[in-house]
């Protein structure tokens, strides 16, 4: 349907079928040619760029913008759609041509890996915000041992009470990538002249995603699983349980009892003290004993604890899949967020964000009485997203969660249009996914590749389609 003359991120992340005609690596232009139109779609991929926020319409988003002229020669363009910067201000501009041609001043691909490493919180004045926080968290760790627990809940509402939440990524729900993504797959079917076709998010045509996972963070919260698990099994929920090695005694006998009620098990750092990943020298030393516990949990997946990450670290585990980051949250240790409620790729490890607040934030820090639960998983489910929610056996004795738990659960226990699954079988899925491809035969676009028989052809928008 297209051809490219380098590899376009954005359609590789959607699966829309393209052949790649190699051109010069070095070009700073790349260039998609519909195949039936002949139109082509322009991007900008050289160095020439200026970081920051900027909002094309209602899309919100951040990464590297071309400000200069159109460096592709030979046509004359104009001004289609103006790309603003944080302040308002125009600084570029989406172009047309005369022979309905498309210029696009920035990557489609820079921009989603921008957002998703959280490389955003490196501008200006978030980068030194972002310093004096991590220096804070690594303090508070050092100390939180000494502090009595009223008086570490307290500190926190104190800090949360005059922390505004951030204009980007909004919270408690930022759409601006999934914003991006319609809007560049209905201006590709504009180049293309009809919807362009591309493999759906989930399996089995089901429209969107809900996955269940814990921390259990001490032995306490270890002997109250059953009070989150045992609602679950009522409703026919299924979740996943991660579990801190040398903190406390994980019985082999707990684990086997957890997947034979059709859980999973990951690993949740090796001693919760904020340290696993503090740097790569004591990452590499602690490895081999979450990764031993791990082997012996049969676990496929990791969570850091307090969802401390680093996007160069993550990949290096040895694990399936991770799940530290979040999508939007200001009000963890480390804030920020991936800005996606769609799991992505960091090289080869299958990101799974966590898409709703912690139970730890909404009734202890914000004393909130949890109905962001419910309206936050409507608001994805609507996108055609993945509603991950992560809620602690430890906190689980609080009537305010176990109701806000129970709430979440019946609203959807009966919703035909949900895949309810494992964190384990999100990352095979989304791995098998990447790895399928759409070939077009007399009957139309089919499916090839290990989701073939399981996948659906979409075409169109993601959300309106």
């Amino acid at each position: 349907m297209f051809e490219a003359t380098h590899p376009f991120a954005f359609f590789d992340y959607f699966r829309v079928p393209y052949d790649v005609v190699p051109a010069d690596a070095d070009r700073e232009i790349g260039t998609l040619t519909a195949q039936n139109s002949g139109r082509k779609l322009f991007w900008y991929r050289g160095k020439n760029t200026r970081t920051g926020r900027f909002r094309i319409g209602a899309v919100n988003v951040a990464g590297r913008i071309h400000t200069g002229p159109v460096p592709v020669a030979g046509t004359s363009w104009r001004r289609t759609e103006e790309v603003l910067g944080a302040d308002g201000r125009p600084v570029a501009a989406v172009q047309e041509d005369a022979d309905g041609n498309v210029f696009l001043p920035f990557d489609p691909g820079q921009v989603m890996g921008f957002l998703w490493s959280e490389s955003y919180t490196t501008m200006g004045s978030a980068r030194v915000t972002r310093k004096l926080r991590k220096a804070m968290v690594k303090t508070y760790y050092a100390v939180r041992p000494l502090l009595p627990r009223p008086l570490q809940l307290r500190m926190r509402r104190t800090f949360a009470k005059h922390q505004a939440p951030p204009e980007f990524p909004a919270w408690p729900v930022e759409h601006g990538l999934q914003d991006l993504y319609d809007w560049l797959l209905e201006l590709a079917g504009t180049v293309a002249g009809e919807p362009v076709p591309w493999i759906d998010l989930w399996p089995e045509g089901k429209t969107w995603t809900m996955v269940l996972t814990h921390d259990v963070e001490q032995a306490g919260g270890r002997d109250d699983i059953e009070l989150l698990r045992g609602p679950e099994r009522e409703r026919g929920y299924r979740s996943s349980w991660n579990f801190v090695p040398e903190r406390y005694v994980t019985s082999d006998d707990l684990v086997a009892e957890l997947k034979a009620d059709g859980c999973e098990v990951g690993v949740h750092g090796l001693r919760h003290d904020g340290r696993d990943i503090a740097s790569r020298r004591l990452l590499e030393q602690r490895l081999p004993a979450m990764r031993s516990s791990a082997d012996r949990w049969g676990a496929a997946g990791f969570r850091s604890p307090a969802t401390q990450r680093r996007w160069d670290l993550m990949p290096t585990m040895g694990f399936d899949y991770d799940s530290s980051y979040t999508d939007s949250d200001p009000y963890e240790p480390q804030p920020g967020g991936c800005c996606t409620y769609l799991p992505f790729f960091n090289e080869e490890l299958v990101e799974l964000p966590i898409t709703l607040p912690q139970d730890h934030t909404v009734f202890e820090i914000l004393q909130h009485d949890g109905s962001v639960w419910v309206s936050k998983a409507h608001a994805i489910r609507e996108r055609r997203g993945m509603v991950l929610v992560l809620v602690h056996p430890d906190y689980a004795r609080d009537e305010r969660l176990l109701t806000a738990w129970s709430k979440l659960l019946d609203e959807f226990a009966h919703d035909e249009t949900v895949w309810q699954a494992l964190p384990r079988e999100v990352a095979t899925w989304w791995r098998d996914r990447a790895g399928s491809r759409l070939v077009h035969t007399a009957d139309g676009w089919v499916l090839d590749g290990p989701v073939a028989g399981r996948g659906r052809v979409r075409h169109g928008l993601l959300v309106r389609a």
